[in-house]
């Protein structure tokens, strides 16, 4: 073997050693990604699934940080594992299974295995068919409080899970510890980001 063909082995040995594992996790990213990458405290895996494919298409990351990157999946399952009492976790077990098994009645599969428009079409169907939350005033309900069901409920817990996180009360909105001086009047222009509590 003459040097040339040595050096054409060795330089093809070393790319295809190189390349190996980009090549591999190429191939991983392909197969199927609903894995969880948490373990649920209360939560069946499959329950998981879905709570985590609500909290990604309702606040799915953008510029800014989504529902899954500040964990709030992960909350709302520590919390129904730690708050609710037993009747409470088998009414959230009943509810998701009831609302999986109405996306299997309309669209043929279970919410977590939804494509984006059948989640877009499944989510204004809820929103117009699912009570609203009472009006209130300075934050007390305001008339009789009917039940809002599984749907709003959620929904309303990923939006607290999701702004009480602290990469979103420190990076997105705005954040001073130590307030200073108190203006209350002021433009809005000088206002900026929504301030976290």
């Amino acid at each position: 073997m003459n040097r040339r063909d040595a050096i054409k082995k060795s330089a093809l040995a070393l790319g295809t050693a190189a390349g190996a594992p980009t090549l591999l996790s190429l191939l991983q990213a392909c197969a199927k990604t609903d894995r969880l990458t948490w373990t649920p405290q209360f939560l069946s895996e499959d329950q998981a699934r879905f709570i985590s494919s609500f909290v990604d298409f309702l606040l799915p990351k953008t510029e800014t940080p989504g529902g899954l990157d500040v964990k709030a999946d992960v909350f709302i399952d520590l919390m129904y594992a730690k708050t609710y009492d037993e009747a409470g976790q088998n009414q959230v077990v009943a509810d998701i299974e009831k609302f999986n098994a109405d996306c299997k009645t309309e669209y043929g599969k279970v919410f977590a295995e939804l494509s984006t428009e059948d989640k877009a079409n499944c989510f204004k169907e809820h929103e117009a068919n699912s009570p609203k939350f009472p009006k209130t005033v300075w934050g007390g309900a305001v008339g009789p409080r009917e039940p809002v069901g599984f749907y709003r409920g959620l929904k309303s817990t990923v939006l607290w899970a999701y702004f009480s996180s602290e990469e979103i009360g420190k990076n997105v909105l705005s954040y001073d510890p130590i307030p200073g001086e108190y203006r209350g009047c002021m433009p809005l222009s000088e206002v900026g980001n929504i301030w976290s509590l």
